[in-house]
Order: structure tokens, then sequence, then C-alpha cells
């Protein structure tokens, strides 16, 4: 897998993801609809999220693709003897006391790189309804970059992702596009109606963004 950073990667993380991969292997996941392949720069936006199996499962398939994966943490985690492992894992450390806020840091984190996937659990929680924050797409905005979806059918063992999707600046009819992809995937799952009807409650001026 090709790191998205210059430096050497150092031996921790390529033994812990090593192992992620062996896991995901061994308990039967695959990749049924894969990562696109042209696509360098993107935020990731993956639902379900029911358990925190999610990201050893999800981050198997994308070392599976050969893409690096990419999120988020305190910038407090990416100092002393942390740092470095935290960057290899594909951490990006972000201080919310600066100006500008995360979009700001993300919007320069991508213009800075040559590959960047930022991977966001957007339902927040684990005990999420369903319904969607609109940080995912405010970053994708910002950053100028798609979002590609990612999903997770816990009974098949399955994970695929979308073809790349360009923010409009229509939250709430981009949001109904995400939400019926998801929903064509596994139609049944109560969160993906959840979100279908958030994106409709958007667009009929019943909820805010």
């Amino acid at each position: 897998m090709k790191h998205n950073e210059t430096r050497t990667v150092g031996l921790l993380s390529r033994i812990v993801n090593r192992i992620i991969l062996i896991f995901y292997r061994l308990m039967g996941w695959k990749v049924v609809e894969p990562f696109p392949i042209d696509v360098k720069k993107c935020v990731i936006a993956g639902a379900p999220h029911t358990s925190n199996w999610d990201f050893v499962f999800f981050a198997g398939a994308t070392h599976h693709e050969k893409v690096q994966p990419n999120f988020m943490g305190k910038h407090t985690l990416f100092q002393g003897m942390m740092r470095n492992f935290m960057l290899d894992m594909g951490g990006i450390g972000v201080d919310r006391r600066k100006s500008g806020g995360t979009i700001e840091q993300l919007k320069d984190e991508y213009d800075a790189r040559e590959e960047l996937n930022l991977v966001i659990a957007c339902e927040g929680t684990r005990n999420s309804d369903g319904k969607w924050k609109s940080g995912f797409y405010n970053i994708a905005k910002a950053a100028g970059v798609p979002i590609v979806l990612a999903y997770a059918d816990n009974d098949k063992r399955t994970i695929g992702f979308s073809s790349p999707i360009m923010p409009s600046g229509n939250y709430g009819e981009d949001l109904l596009q995400i939400a019926q992809w998801f929903r064509s995937k596994i139609p049944d799952l109560d969160r993906y109606k959840v979100l279908e009807q958030q994106a409709k409650d958007i667009i009929a001026g019943r909820n805010d963004i």
C-alpha cells in the first residue's frame, strides 16, 4: 500500500496494518464494489457506524484496495512518542483552538498533499439514529474534493464504495442522492431510512443542516 507521506513509515505501524489486514481476511470480509481507482483526494463518508470493530474491518478493506485511509485526531495526540505512529496510521492532527477551525485546517492539508482520503463516520456516534452531521460535506466542499461513499453489510460481511460525488452546494439534494445510494445497498436498514427522511426534511425546509 502506498502511503501518502514521503517519509519512511515506522515498523510498528507496518505491523499493526498487517495485523488488521490479516484479521479482515480471516473474518471473511470482502470488497464487492472497489474504491474508484482514479481518486487521489476525497472524503470517504462511511455508514452505518454500529461498533468499534467498524474501524478494523474498514481499515482492512482500504488496505486491501491499496488506499491509505486518513482520520482526524486531536492535536495533542500527535505529540511525543505517539506522533510518528499516529502520522504513519494516517492521522491528521487538528487544533480546534486555531482561527478558521477544523475545516480550514483540513483544506490546507488537502492543498498540501498529492493524496488524502479522509474517512468520516458521518453519523457521529454508534448510538446515532441514522441522521448525519454535515461536517463531511462542508470539508469536501471547502477542499474542492469529491465524496466517496462507503457501506458495510454486517450480515454478508461485504464492503462497497461509490463513484465520486462532487458537492453541488445544495446539501439537501446531495444528501438525498447519498441516502438513496445507501438504501440501494441495504434497503431495509432503519438508519438509511432515517437518513433519507432527513434529506427530504432539509429539502422541504423542515430541518436545518
